[in-house]
This record gives C-alpha cells, structure tokens and sequence, in this order.
C-alpha cells in the first residue's frame, strides 16, 4: 500500500457527523462547500467534473446555514458536498451533457428524482462528474474533459462509466456522489478508485426517464451511491431509495434500515466465496488482494465458504450479455437523436460509444429475447451460490486498474490466458446486471504495485442490508480510511 502524503480535502468524519455538525451549528455549510470547491481545483487533473456550479453551491450552502440559525433541520445530509453524474441525476439549470460534447449547452429544464431527494435532505450539489458518452464503457474518458484517471496512479484509468464520481470521492473533492451501473459501471470505479459503489436492486432506486420508462429492465440498469465508507454509503442509499410513483419500476420498500445493518457484528453474517465465479481468470496480483480480504473476514468471524458457481459458459452468457446491453445502447441513440436532434453515426462522437451503439445491429427481436435463456440460467447459479447465506464474494475486477484512455484498449492476456481484450474480460460485475442481484464493490487492499483493488459483494434480491453489514464488516477488519492520503495530486 502506498506510504501517506497528508492529501487535504473534507473532513474525513464521518457524512453523517459533517451534517449534525451543521445542524447544531459547529460546522457551517459555506466552509464544506468551499473545501469542496478548492479541493475540485486542487485536483483538476483528475477531470472528475463536467461542470461545477460553485455560486450556485455557496447561495444554497448559505440559505442551510440561515435555517439551522432559525433553529430549522435542514436534514440527514445538512450541508454536505455532493457530486452527480452528468448522466439521469439531472439538476434544473445545469448542463446535462450525458458525456457528449454536442451536449454541451444542454440545460436540465427540472430536477430528476435523485437531486430532488439529496436537496430535500439538505446536501449540497456542486458540479456534475465526468462519464464517458453515453455512458458507454468502463473507462471515463470524454471530448469535454478528456480522461479520468484515478487518484492512485495518473496513468490507471478511474473506471466508468461513473468514474468523475470515483475519482471525486477518493481525492476529497466530495464525500458522496451518484452514480449509475448497467454493467460494472457503479462498482468498476469503486474498484479503481478505492471507494464504495453500491448497485442496487432494479426498483430500490428510482428513475424518472420522460421516454421510456422501462428501458432499465434488460439488462438492469440502475442508480446508486459511491462513498468512501460503509455507513455514507447506507446513508446515501437511504436518502435515494424509496417508491416513487413516476418510475413504474420503483418498488415499495417497507422501511428498511441501511445505517443500522452497517452496525450488524461480524459473527452474526456469513458468505460463500469464488475467486473467479469459475467463468473467466484472474489476474494473480487481483487474486491474492482479495484473498487476503476474506481471510480478513473469516478472522473477524464471518463464516467463509468457498463454492463452485455452475455458470453458463463464458462465450454464451457474454454473447447474450453483449445482445442485451447492445440493444439498451442502440435505443438510448435512438432516444437522444429525437430528444436532441443528434445522429450517433453522424456527430461528433467517440468511436467506442459508436461502436457500442451499434453492437446490437442486426439482431432480431426473437434473438435478443432468446438471450434471455442463458440469464436465466446465470439466476439460477447465483441463486445456488448464495444458498442461505448473507452473500456471494468475488473479485470486482479480474485485473488491476488499466489505461486510461480509450485507445490504450484492454488486457489481451490475463493469468497467461489469452482474451478477447474487451470490457466483460476486465471484470466480473456485468453478470449481476444479467441476473439483478445487488452488489457492492468494497475496498479490498492495494497490490504490490499500489494499485487499488475491489472485494464485490453480492446479496439476495432486495436485501442491500445484508450487503452493507458485509461491508462494514470488512471495512472494521480491513480499515481503509489511511488510503485516502496515500497518493499525490
């Protein structure tokens, strides 16, 4: 792990203290929000924002200031610092550029139901974090801001699709921030970058998407929290989760508590574990970060199990994965073309979002429904995995954080296997959007290298609490609060 370098940035407390600190009047708003804002343009090499809103910022830090001096609660995030990303998390009066230069002075006309939320709790909104165009792909590199990389190594990629998100919170310009994950796109960030993406249960988060409003079913495509520990990240979850008309996925929740699973001891969870999820290999250096991690937790007294995962073979369930998300992206051109006039074969666009617009192209409607046998079949294997356990442990990544820019590609080799050098090789998150399990990626540890790696954390349909008491778990057995002030800016 690297050595400390004192990295300033927020108060390291924790999300929930920072705002019953401004509740009771011994932290003002106006002085997190201008660490935040100095500490975004101390770290501007990192490209994690698209646009910060710093006046806007201040006006509403001040106004949760006059109410906490009215003797008013501004709420459960009073006054904190939040980033989102510039994709569905839409604030009114803000470009929403969803990765695209052409974009750029595209105005969000209303607030979306994640900003509506965070204000009403009384966060902060300062800036938009950086996405690849159209969300696309797990690197974050765009015509607006150029590439993001992560904090621990200026050449590694930060991840994507929400890796402005990952990368603001690991180098203290935020301590919470939106995200979004359709394959990865939550929790291969919080790998890069050493933070906590949480993707949750299809419904448990809602969207508001004025077309098509369930467009997020195949594969899931849902949002989510990225904190840097486990119980900002239930807090978080807490403010955005909940039914909400508008999303006919959204589903009724009864009234679960994230903070409090965050507390559940160590003795009382267990988990089973794969190295691989007997799908694809795993880079040695990923391999024995992660292992180390779940001797962690056996030694806290989690109850460890390995298991076999009796997955469709790599080849079928990528290609079905591949037919599925090729469709989402092909309709969501489609839907940006009628919204905004803009032509995905025409404008001036990277060539991977291009590409990955296109990939579903000449697929038949029957094709693409077919590709739902082989999803099915990867249920029913996550199902068995889990068993009656608390959840299923994997590797997030299959290997260390990669270059950052689009063109630097992807591993052609990993374990000494050849491979494809395409996206679902790097990481074993894109099954889970097959098969609609929530998951997690935690910190795991550094290789010998200094590179971050993610420990993914994967539980039963709805139950985002057992998730998070995992995580905490691991986080009081492995703490990784020090890695915050491991690196340069």
């Amino acid at each position: 792990m690297p050595t400390s370098s004192g990295m300033s940035g927020l108060p390291d407390a924790a999300v929930g203290d920072l705002a019953a600190d401004v509740r009771a009047g011994r932290r003002s708003a106006r002085d997190l929000v201008e660490a935040s804002l100095d500490r975004i343009d101390a770290t501007d090499e990192l490209n994690s924002f698209i646009t910060v809103i710093g006046e806007s910022a201040r006006e509403r830090a001040d106004a949760i200031d006059a109410r906490v001096e009215a003797g008013e609660d501004p709420g459960p995030l009073a006054g904190v610092p939040v980033g989102i990303k510039d994709l569905r998390t839409r604030k009114a009066g803000v470009p929403n550029t969803l990765g695209i230069r052409a974009l750029a002075d595209n105005v969000a006309s209303e607030d979306s139901i994640g900003v509506e939320r965070l204000e009403a709790a009384g966060a902060v909104v300062v800036g938009t974090t950086s996405t690849p165009a159209m969300a696309h792909t797990i690197k974050t590199e765009n015509r607006l801001v150029g590439a993001t990389p992560t904090p621990f190594d200026p050449e590694r990629s930060a991840g994507g699709s929400s890796g402005g998100s990952a990368a603001a919170v690991a180098a203290g310009s935020v301590r919470l921030a939106t995200g979004s994950d359709i394959g990865g796109s939550l929790r291969v960030p919080a790998s890069c970058c050493s933070v906590i993406g949480l993707k949750p249960t299809l419904g448990v988060v809602p969207e508001y998407t004025s077309m098509d409003g369930f467009c997020a079913t195949t594969p899931t495509f849902v949002g989510g929290p990225i904190a840097r520990h486990t119980a900002d990240t239930a807090l978080l979850l807490d403010v955005l989760a909940g039914d909400d008309g508008r999303d006919p996925l959204s589903v009724p929740l009864g009234d679960p508590d994230y903070v409090a699973a965050t507390d559940q001891p160590a003795g009382e969870l267990s988990v089973t574990y794969s190295p691989n999820l007997d799908l694809q290999p795993v880079d040695p250096a990923v391999r024995a970060v992660v292992d180390e991690a779940v001797e962690d937790l056996a030694s806290a007294g989690v109850a460890v199990e390995s298991v076999a995962v009796d997955l469709p073979p790599y080849r079928r369930l990528s290609k079905a994965y591949v037919t599925q998300v090729g469709a989402f992206f092909g309709a969501f051109a489609a839907q940006i073309e009628a919204e905004h006039g803009i032509d995905i074969e025409t404008v001036d666009i990277e060539a991977t979002a291009r590409a990955t617009a296109t990939l579903a192209d000449g697929v038949e409607t029957v094709e693409e429904r077919l590709s739902n046998v082989p999803r099915t079949d990867a249920y029913r294997a996550i199902e068995a995995a889990l068993g009656d356990r608390d959840a299923l442990v994997t590797p997030t990544l299959t290997v260390p954080p990669y270059g950052k820019h689009l063109a630097d590609g992807y591993p052609t080799e990993i374990d000494g296997e050849s491979v494809r050098g395409v996206p679902t090789d790097a990481m074993l998150t894109w099954v889970f959007n097959m098969t609609g399990h929530p998951a997690a990626s935690v910190p795991a540890g550094f290789t010998e290298d200094g590179l971050p790696v993610g420990l993914q954390v994967v539980g039963h349909r709805y139950a985002e609490t057992d998730v998070l008491a995992v995580a905490a778990a691991l986080e009081r057995a492995r703490p990784w609060a020090d890695a915050y002030g491991a690196f340069e800016m």
